[in-house]
C-alpha cells in the first residue's frame, strides 16, 4: 500500500507506512532530512477551467539553501505545462490532450525511478478509455522532504478551486484501464454469488444471458478515495438491485428496458456510475482516504450479474498492441501474447446527460 500523502482542500492524510496501515507498521520512506525518493509518483486530478489566459493549478516555491520550485499551469486551448525546478535542474514539459478542452477532468501522473534512468509524464480523461504518455529524461530524484512539500498543505504550496487533490506515492503508479468494484462485491458464479476478491484465475463466472466465461485475470489496486476514484453507492432496489453496491465512478452499467429501446434506439447502453450521482439511484459512498478496487478480466469483453444488476467487465481495448501503454499500466508484467483483445464495447456509453434523463424516467 503505497500511498505516503493525499491532499485535497478539506483534508491532509499522511502516513511514512502507508495510508490506511497500522501506525505501527514499518515506514515506506526514511523521513530523515537529505533522504532521498528515488522512486515515486505525484498524481494529480483537476478541472480544466476554460482561460484565455495561462493560470496555475499548482503552485509550490521554496527560497533557500535548498530552493524547489514546481508548477503546473493551464493553458489556454486545453493545454498543460508542468515545470519543475530542484536547485537549477529543470523539467519543462507542455503537453495537450485530444479534446481537454470540453473535458471535465483529468489526471496526470509524474512517475519517477532514477535507478532506471526513466521518468514519464501520463494524462488520461476520467471520463474516456484515453491516455497520452509523455517520456521524460533521465529525472533527478526528489528528497522525501521536497516530495511532501508538494503533497502538504502550508504557506509554500497553493491549489487551485479547480484541482481535486494532489497525492504522493512511493511506486510508479499505473495508468490506463482500472479495476472498479468493491472487493466484497457479489459476482454471480456457476456456484452461486462470489465476493469478487475470493476468484482467482481459472474460476468461471456467469453472463446475464447465462453463459460460463472463464476468469482470465483477477485485478486489484488501491486508490485515493477522491475526484475520479471516490465511491459511488449504488441503492437498491434500483437496476435490479438485491442489495447497494459501491463502485469506482467509472464502473458502468448496463441498462436495458421499454425506456433505452425508446429513448437511444439501442437494446441495451452503458452508463457510468458518476453519471448517476444526484439522481437518487446513486449517492457518494463513505469511505476511508484509501479504496482499494477489483475488477475481472475476460477473454471478451463482456456484463456480469452483480448483486442482481448487470455491469460491465474490465475493457481493455487493442492494450495489447501497444507497449509503452500496456507497460504502463495495471497488466504490466504479463505476456502480451495471452492478453485478450477488447476490439468493440459491448454497448454504446451514455453521455452524462443522456444517462440523468434516463435516470429520471425510470425513478418517476
Amino acid at each position: 500500500m503505497p500511498w505516503i500523502a493525499i491532499s485535497d482542500h478539506h483534508r491532509f492524510h499522511h502516513s511514512p507506512c502507508g495510508i490506511g496501515l497500522p501506525r505501527n507498521a514499518p515506514d515506506l520512506i526514511d523521513q530523515s532530512p537529505g533522504t532521498l525518493m528515488a522512486r515515486g509518483s505525484l498524481v494529480i486530478e483537476t478541472r480544466l477551467p476554460i482561460i484565455d489566459r495561462p493560470r496555475h493549478l499548482v503552485y509550490c516555491s521554496r527560497a533557500g539553501n535548498s530552493p524547489l520550485h514546481f508548477s503546473l499551469q493551464a493553458v489556454p486551448g486545453g493545454g498543460l505545462t508542468l515545470v519543475l525546478d530542484q536547485g537549477g535542474e529543470i523539467l519543462h514539459r507542455t503537453i495537450a490532450h485530444p479534446d481537454t478542452g470540453r473535458t471535465d477532468v483529468l489526471r496526470i501522473t509524474y512517475s519517477w525511478d532514477t535507478q532506471a534512468r526513466w521518468g514519464q509524464l501520463a494524462l488520461e480523461r476520467t471520463d474516456r478509455d484515453q491516455v497520452l504518455l509523455v517520456p521524460l529524461p533521465v529525472p533527478h530524484p526528489l528528497s522525501v522532504q521536497d516530495a511532501l512539500t508538494l503533497v502538504r498543505p502550508g504557506a509554500d504550496l497553493y491549489l487551485a478551486p479547480d484541482v481535486l487533490y494532489i497525492a504522493l506515492s512511493d511506486a510508479i503508479e499505473p495508468v490506463g484501464p482500472m479495476p472498479s468494484l468493491m472487493p466484497d462485491t457479489p459476482v454471480a458464479t456457476p456456484t452461486g454469488y462470489r465476493e469478487i476478491r475470493e476468484l482467482r484465475r481459472g474460476d468461471t463466472v456467469l453472463t446475464p444471458a447465462g453463459k460460463t466465461v472463464p476468469v482470465l485475470h483477477v485485478l486489484s489496486r488501491q486508490v485515493p478515495a477522491n475526484g475520479g476514484f471516490r465511491p459511488v453507492r449504488l441503492r437498491a432496489p434500483y437496476f435490479g438491485l438485491q442489495q447497494d453496491i459501491a463502485t469506482a465512478p467509472s464502473q458502468r452499467l448496463v441498462l436495458s428496458g421499454s425506456e433505452v429501446e425508446y429513448l437511444f434506439g439501442q437494446e441495451s447502453v452503458l452508463v457510468p456510475a458518476q453519471h448517476l450521482a444526484g439522481s437518487g439511484s446513486a449517492v457518494p459512498a463513505s469511505s476511508g482516504p484509501v479504496v482499494t478496487y477489483w475488477q475481472l478480466l475476460l477473454p471478451r469483453h463482456e456484463a456480469l450479474l452483480t448483486a442482481g444488476t448487470v455491469i460491465e467487465s474490465l475493457f481493455i481495448g487493442r492494450l495489447r498492441r501497444k507497449k509503452a501503454h500496456l507497460d504502463a499500466s495495471i497488466l504490466a508484467g504479463l505476456n502480451r501474447n495471452f492478453l485478450p483483445e477488447h476490439s468493440l464495447s459491448i454497448h454504446p456509453v451514455l453521455a452524462a446527460f443522456e444517462a440523468v434523463v434516463l435516470a429520471e424516467r425510470r425513478a418517476a
